[in-house]
């Protein structure tokens, strides 16, 4: 029995190690980095709404996307829905097939209003540079051919298209914050912000729509107290490095004092209503509000059956856009009925006054912008931005060109812009062709000048034929003060004073 047991004890070592040295060594497991866990493709809903979900329409325009976009909302396939997209439908080559559907009439309207089509300034600049013809709006303006421009007239137009008449329906505007905005019905009745929609609920115009277009120094800017500051970085302020700064109506401003009607919380609408707006009635008077024997707007009650007597000690009252009721004080002081029909309001009631003299502006074909160093600041994001990229950019310099805003084609020759001064304390006064007394304001005080590549003058210092002083109604309405005669007092007739 022992001699069995120490003959097993060999052979089990040799089982337990001798064989293990033939064995092949296990081959190494391979541990993926990462598990693949296989994803549910995500399933969009057919329609608009699958993709743009945040969209929501106000109550009043319960509609389809297409019946305003045109597309496919019966896929979830982004090529075959913006087939026949139309992106801007409030656009005005556009707005009659769109909005037009239910606003016909509002359409109609809209398309001969000023607003639109710009008429009055295009016509008011072409005769003061003594071009005859009229024309019915801004789409008229002859594009030259000629490159650069051959003689005035050209130089003026390719001057409207490229430079003047940048804020109009048909862009979005200017690449500036506060500027950006939609196009034809948009521009006036959505929301944007910072460039970008906000959202698809049409609305009532608010103050911030008006200023997209009416910023600068053009009438809408002084109703919120805004005067520009010049563009020579000597006279701005803050004084700040040279780096970027955002500046959300293109130029820093002045904050002066407001209009009396914006510190009591009235807005633009409140004045300027749709008739007047589309053009169907005549613009609102001071008086249609401050004297109840004037024609008064919808917003005002009806005082007729009141006789002059009754007038004069009734309140008018003023149902404005936010739903309160005011009460607008009449023309008690004897100085309305002294002076009415020979000077008007804002003669003794304006604040302040746009009085920048005199406007210089200069085609220029030339790649040298060392000049331009201090007026880099222009009130246009692409010449801002073609002046610090020559001036300040390590890349590749841009050939001097401007889009036109009409076309939108680029073009040879970039405008820039400078003023002799600019102030706004001193208001121009004069005694107007029909023989009323009223506020000027220079805003044809303009100088044309054009450089060839070479800096050769092909145009210097063209100017109009007379001061560039029209009629202006300041919306920069105050209290008149113990002084306001010295206003026009020399401008009186001696028989008459």
């Amino acid at each position: 029995m022992r001699s069995d047991f120490i003959i097993l004890i060999p052979v089990f070592f040799c089982l337990l190690f001798g064989c293990r040295g033939q064995e092949q060594e296990p081959a190494p497991v391979s541990v993926p980095d990462t598990v693949q866990v296989p994803v549910p493709e995500k399933i969009i809903p057919l329609g608009c709404q699958g993709c743009h979900a945040t969209v929501v329409l106000d109550k009043n325009h319960n509609i389809t996307c297409t019946d305003c976009h045109q597309g496919n909302s019966d896929t979830n396939k982004k090529e075959v829905a913006h087939q026949g997209l139309i992106a801007a439908p409030a656009h005005p080559d556009q707005m009659s097939a769109t909005c037009g559907q239910c606003h016909s009439d509002q359409l109609e309207n809209c398309k001969e209003s000023s607003h639109l089509t710009l008429r009055n300034e295009v016509n008011q600049i072409r005769t003061h540079f003594g071009i005859e013809q009229s024309l019915n709006g801004l789409t008229e303006i002859p594009e030259s051919q000629a490159d650069p421009p051959q003689n005035k007239e050209q130089l003026v137009n390719d001057l409207m298209r490229r430079r003047c008449l940048r804020c109009h329906l048909y862009t979005a505007g200017d690449h500036y914050p506060y500027v950006r905005r939609g196009v034809g019905c948009a521009a006036c009745h959505l929301h944007y912000s910072g460039g970008k929609l906000e959202s698809h609920s049409f609305i009532l115009p608010k103050e911030y729509q008006c200023l997209s277009c009416h910023y600068g120094s053009h009438v809408g800017a002084d109703f919120v107290g805004s005067y520009e500051h010049d563009y020579n970085w000597e006279y701005r302020t803050p004084y700040l490095p040279q780096t970027p700064f955002e500046r959300p109506y293109g130029v820093e401003q002045h904050q002066l004092v407001p209009d009396i009607h914006k510190q009591r919380g009235l807005t633009c609408v409140d004045c300027h209503q749709k008739e007047e707006l589309s053009g169907q009635q005549e613009r609102v008077k001071c008086t249609h509000c401050h004297l109840l024997d004037e024609q008064s707007p919808e917003n005002i009650p009806d005082n007729e059956e009141a006789d002059n007597d009754e007038r004069a000690e009734q309140d008018i009252l003023l149902l404005s856009k936010d739903g309160k009721v005011r009460t607008i004080p009449t023309l008690k002081h004897p100085a309305h009925a002294k002076y009415k029909g020979r000077v008007t309001c804002q003669v003794c009631h304006a604040q302040w006054s746009f009085n920048d003299q005199t406007t210089h502006l200069m085609l220029s074909y030339s790649d040298d912008v060392d000049p331009w160093e201090w007026l880099t600041v222009q009130s246009s994001a692409w010449v801002e931005y073609f002046l610090d990229h020559n001036l300040y950019s390590d890349e590749d310099e841009l050939d001097p060109s401007m889009r036109d805003s009409i076309s939108g084609e680029m073009k040879p020759g970039i405008w820039y812009l400078g003023f002799g001064q600019r102030r706004w304390e001193d208001i121009p006064i004069r005694r107007d062709k029909d023989g009323i007394i009223k506020v000027f304001r220079p805003i044809l005080d303009l100088y044309i000048s054009a450089i060839d590549e070479d800096d050769a003058p092909l145009f210097d210092n063209l100017s109009g034929n007379n001061s560039g002083l029209l009629p202006y109604a300041p919306h920069t309405t105050g209290h008149a003060g113990l002084f306001y005669e010295n206003r026009f007092r020399h401008l009186l007739d001696n028989d008459a004073q």
